[in-house]
């Protein structure tokens, strides 16, 4: 029989109540992961809770929270093996259109969030060793006009985890920290920023051919990349950028 990939392993997941973060969760189940996940709306999670995961109302940007999520977890668990840092939004606006009020909402739900994430799971990891996986975005890597707190966003989001990654490598915590780079990916938020459009059907075909592989990615292919970061099988990679974009970012 096989060996589980995640067999023994507790995953702390964010956001996990739909897109990417849902189609984790359902993966690290399957590869025998512990799981406690998070979302503003736990009621989305009640079938992993039904199958014995820890499911608790958070928001991200709340300090205090993040520490009684990890203890929460410790509590029932006894130990924190994963940390993916999943929980996001996406705001439209050029440097002429965005407000300050949204560009600040960005940065503190996109960015600030996972800096609080990344020291909480650094503090019970580095005992142990573990895992921090955090979602930033092909927006992390190139530019897009009509993006400009996103991408500022999630090129913070890059850049940190390479930060981390070296701080816990030279402190020889055995803690690995690397990010994950999908493109338009078929989630809820792409698909009501698809449904908002003047006209969705062309918004919907644009989206999809910005990709050589010609259709945008899965939430279960970006999963399958976050599975490997999660699992032994990374165990020399830490600092990367693992992108998940059809192609995108080799044009």
């Amino acid at each position: 029989m096989r060996r589980q990939r995640l067999e023994g392993k507790v995953a702390l997941i964010t956001g996990a109540a739909g897109g990417i973060g849902s189609a984790s969760a359902a993966l690290f189940e399957a590869e025998g992961a512990k799981l406690a996940l998070t979302d503003l709306d736990v009621t989305s999670l009640a079938p992993f809770a039904e199958r014995g995961a820890l499911t608790l109302v958070q928001d991200v940007t709340e300090e205090g929270r993040w520490r009684d999520v990890v203890e929460a977890v410790i509590a029932r668990f006894g130990r924190l093996d994963v940390l993916v840092n999943n929980a996001g939004i996406a705001l439209i606006g050029n440097i002429e259109t965005t407000t300050l009020a949204d560009w600040r909402k960005t940065q503190t739900i996109n960015a600030e969030s996972v800096f609080l994430g990344c020291r909480e799971a650094v503090r019970v990891m580095k005992g142990q060793g573990g895992s921090i996986i955090n979602i930033s975005s092909v927006a992390g890597l190139i530019g897009d006009a009509q993006s400009a707190a996103y991408c500022a966003s999630k090129g913070a989001v890059r850049l940190l985890t390479k930060s981390v990654a070296l701080y816990c490598a030279r402190k020889g915590y055995g803690v690995r920290c690397n990010s994950v780079h999908p493109s338009f990916t078929r989630t809820n938020m792409v698909e009501g920023f698809i449904a908002t459009a003047r006209n969705p059907d062309r918004v919907r075909e644009g989206l999809a051919a910005a990709a050589p592989l010609g259709r945008m990615g899965e939430a279960s292919e970006v999963a399958a990349a976050i599975l490997y970061l999660a699992s032994d099988e990374s165990a020399f990679t830490t600092g990367a950028e693992m992108v998940v974009d059809g192609g995108l970012t080799a044009q």
